[in-house]
């Protein structure tokens, strides 16, 4: 079976993302804290690894990165308040690309094949979301490992999102909540640092939007 690396941040669309390619690969998850408010979020991805029978996980500790990106993001920042709705404040500077960085030198010496992140189309806000920067890294990294693709001690990598597929959040919740059943209401969206989801923050509002398309009942506790 090929292998596949995955941002596996411990939220819906990482999990969902796993469940959409569990049957086709061999899975490696790597999680990243980075000094994220919502440290829930590394709870919920150990569970979700073992739950999801992932190969190896890893945690990885870049929490450097709080110091660096300071009060330019609300997800950092100690200071900023977490908007309901999507606001520019939000986007932190190129995360993904960060993820995906080290992702992608991890999938290298894995032979792995495809690198995950779980960007959908309901994402299209956020510029390292979009399939274009994507293809862009995939191409770049690429060029990196270039003489070890051409003489097949590495493999080439393709960097894949739900979004590249054209899949949103709501196509994502089916495919997980039929893999996972009621499980799926203990992945962890909230930008918030509660023991619950806070239920007024955009990730949260976008949360409880998706599994209302999708027809499923959202069980998840809100505070609000």
């Amino acid at each position: 079976m090929k292998k596949s690396v995955v941002v596996f941040s411990g939220g819906v669309d990482s999990v969902c993302a796993v469940s959409f390619l569990k049957s086709k690969y061999e899975l490696y998850g790597i999680t990243f804290s980075y000094g994220q408010k919502a440290n829930m979020e590394i709870s919920a991805a150990k569970s979700f690894a073992k739950k999801l029978g992932l190969k190896q996980h890893k945690i990885i500790d870049i929490g450097f990165m709080k110091e660096l990106y300071g009060d330019s993001n609300v997800l950092t920042s100690s200071k900023r308040k977490i908007p309901s709705k999507f606001d520019y404040s939000i986007v932190v500077p190129i995360r993904n690309a960060v993820f995906l960085s080290v992702a992608s030198a991890w999938a290298y010496t894995l032979n792995a094949s495809l690198v995950v992140y779980g960007a959908h189309t309901g994402d299209k806000h956020y510029p390292d979301c979009r399939p274009t920067f994507a293809k862009k890294l995939e191409s770049a990294f690429n060029q990196g490992e270039i003489d070890g693709i051409n003489s097949k001690l590495r493999k080439k990598i393709e960097i894949w999102s739900p979004y590249k597929q054209g899949l949103s959040k709501s196509d994502l919740l089916k495919e997980g909540e039929k893999l996972l059943g009621n499980s799926i209401f203990k992945t962890w969206s909230c930008y918030s640092n509660k023991k619950l989801h806070c239920g007024v923050c955009e990730s949260c509002n976008n949360r409880k939007a998706a599994f209302e398309k999708a027809g499923i009942i959202d069980k998840t506790k809100y505070l609000k």
